[in-house]
């Protein structure tokens, strides 16, 4: 565990070290969880090494790289790729299968609710991929989830000072209204879908 913990920090300095272009390295690689990243791109704020906004557009691009990088192995590689390599990318085939079912029963918009979500966050891109689904589309509903998302946990880093590392502890109030709204979201659209394919059936 100590060595785990030396690793982990040693990570957060050399983010710490490339500033704004740690926290897009830091996003778009994931060896270390967004939350992680973001949070100490928080705390990083806190001490005046960079700028809030700055931050926060960094941790929107480097999250944007990382689903394209995810997106492209899944359409170019497909499932075999994941299959064989997908444990070096802490892809575990449950929860492929998973994203692939989620998909499969919700189309592109899971996209956007799917990022509000441990672990599918992160999966649902390869079943993207491998759909083939447009790439702005996809952009644009990553975009979208990952604006939020960098918002609350540079905030909460900014917020918590030398205690950022309690940011699992402290998000946890905020994220499950994200989780609601996301989910509203999903039934506002399957609702919207609904009604539009009845509208010209009649």
């Amino acid at each position: 565990m100590d060595t785990i913990h030396e690793w982990l920090n040693q990570l957060l300095h050399w983010i710490e070290s490339l500033g704004y272009f740690g926290i897009i390295i830091g996003l778009a690689i994931e060896v270390i969880p967004s939350e992680i990243v973001l949070g100490y791109g928080g705390y990083l704020v806190w001490k005046g090494d960079v700028n809030f906004w700055g931050a926060v557009v960094c941790g929107v691009i480097g999250a944007l790289i990382q689903q394209w990088i995810l997106y492209a192995i899944g359409r170019y590689g497909g499932r075999p790729i994941v299959d064989r390599y997908g444990k070096f990318l802490h892809l575990k085939p449950k929860h492929v299968d998973k994203s692939e079912q989620w998909f499969q029963k919700y189309g592109p918009i899971i996209v956007f609710t799917a990022r509000f979500v441990p672990v599918m966050r992160q999966v649902i891109s390869i079943p993207a991929g491998m759909a083939r689904m447009n790439l702005a589309l996809f952009s644009g509903l990553t975009l979208l989830a990952s604006i939020p998302w960098s918002i609350l946990f540079v905030w909460l880093g900014k917020s918590l000072g030398d205690n950022w590392e309690q940011i699992d502890e402290k998000a946890a109030p905020y994220v499950r209204p994200i989780i609601l709204i996301a989910l509203a979201a999903l039934i506002v659209y399957f609702v919207y879908i609904y009604l539009r394919k009845r509208g010209k059936s009649i």
